[in-house]
């Protein structure tokens, strides 16, 4: 009587069991929350497309992982930040909003999907015409108060806040009006250098390390004539080490804007 399993079979088996002992674990099946530590990791070592990858590959595992979509949009807008291709750079921008308005779907009750859509309404509205900004204004504001209102020591989302009242001043007078009056837009009359300075000083006091808070807020001073405290904020900048994805572009800034005050 033949055996159950032939001799060759007995073989091809243990030649199977052998690979799959010995492969190596990204040749296994990984977990969405596997994706996600690993675009952490790229993440930290500030390899920003390797973390949007991972993340997007949890995504894909799992559409409604909160956590997966609102970090893959903190990296498509980091990406796209300083892209020099206009167009790459807004399909960056148009993702991590996707991104962001997915997660807040999912978890309305979380700061961070709404920082994730504050920020890349930001980043769009910056590449807009003075008047092309206006219509991204109010909901730009409306994302981040609601972060601050679930998280108010939210850095990012004090940011925002910072920036969105800065911008509102640094349009002229006349389009200010505009918006105001003609265009619905009742918000921008709350809009004040005080708010700008008080939200951006708030963002350094809660993340001290961070190299953008101070950039923007040296803008801020120097936008206001306060030419020493403006020149504190941009060496701070320049001095601080890179934790961010962006860090050496506002180092950059930091450095331009330094020379001018002199």
């Amino acid at each position: 009587m033949s055996p159950l399993i032939s001799p060759a079979k007995i073989r091809t088996i243990g030649l199977t069991v052998f690979l799959c002992a010995t492969a190596s674990p990204s040749a296994l099946a990984q977990s969405p929350a596997d994706q996600i530590a690993l675009g952490d990791r790229s993440y930290a070592t500030l390899d920003a497309p390797s973390a949007l990858s991972q993340y997007e590959r949890a995504i894909a595992a799992d559409p409604r992982n909160y956590e997966a979509l609102w970090k893959a949009s903190r990296s498509a807008i980091d990406i796209g930040s300083y892209s020099s291709d206009a167009s790459k750079r807004q399909a960056l921008f148009t993702r991590g909003e996707q991104y962001a308005r997915r997660a807040v779907e999912l978890e309305p009750g979380d700061a961070e999907g709404h920082f994730a859509i504050a920020r890349a309404l930001g980043k769009t509205a910056l590449a807009q015409s003075a008047r092309g900004r206006i219509r991204y204004a109010t909901e730009i504001r409306s994302q981040a108060l609601e972060c601050l209102r679930l998280s108010p020591r939210h850095a990012g989302c004090l940011h925002v806040m910072g920036m969105w009242n800065a911008e509102v001043m640094r349009l002229n007078a006349i389009t200010r009006l505009v918006a105001k009056n003609i265009l619905g837009g009742k918000v921008f009359g709350a809009a004040s250098w005080g708010e700008a300075v008080r939200y951006m000083e708030a963002s350094v006091a809660a993340d001290p390390e961070r190299i953008v808070h101070h950039l923007d807020l040296g803008g801020v001073y120097r936008d206001i004539d306060q030419a020493a405290q403006a020149r504190a904020e941009f060496e701070t900048a320049i001095r601080l080490p890179n934790t961010d994805f962006n860090d050496r572009h506002y180092q950059m800034e930091a450095r331009s804007s330094l020379a001018a005050l002199k």
